[in-house]
């Protein structure tokens, strides 16, 4: 049952995703904004053809090739993390991996990725987005806290 966890996430991270981004795709045109909370956060149809915060803008080969890079490393490392009896740091991989798969398939598929999140002046982002960067940041306080304990027990 535990290895069947990694798998069900991936497949929850990117069919939450890839059906956000339908339901945007189908229902506005690029640019369209539907407020949600007042002129703070809205539902906004962008597509982009870069990495995070449109680096690498229209260069399909970089971020293909930075996106595959990601996802071979976080497969590795989830597999190796597992099998050494971790539990917590690779299901936090788990939500990267998922969301660069599922931008990938958006590259892959269209040319680009299918943003809709808008807070403020913020960038905007998806589902996947939201993955890749609570996967990282929550990667972080969980080695901090692991070090900390160490340092405790030594």
């Amino acid at each position: 049952m535990k290895r069947f966890i990694y798998p069900s996430i991936a497949v929850l991270v990117i069919a939450l995703d890839q059906f956000t981004k339908y339901l945007v795709r189908s229902n506005m045109q690029p640019g369209d904004r539907i407020p949600v909370i007042g002129n703070w956060m809205s539902i906004y149809y962008g597509q982009n053809t870069g990495t995070a915060f449109s680096m690498f803008r229209d260069n399909r080969f970089v971020t293909i090739f930075l996106t595959t890079a990601l996802i071979i490393f976080c497969i590795i490392f989830i597999v190796k993390e597992a099998r050494e009896g971790q539990r917590l740091i690779p299901v936090l991989f788990t939500f990267v991996a998922a969301g660069g798969i599922s931008n990938m398939i958006d590259r892959l598929t269209l040319g680009f990725v299918t943003d809709m999140i808008s807070c403020g002046s913020f960038a905007v982002f998806s589902v996947a987005d939201i993955g890749v960067t609570c996967g990282c940041f929550l990667t972080m306080i969980a080695l901090i806290i692991q070090f900390k304990d160490e340092g405790k027990e030594a």
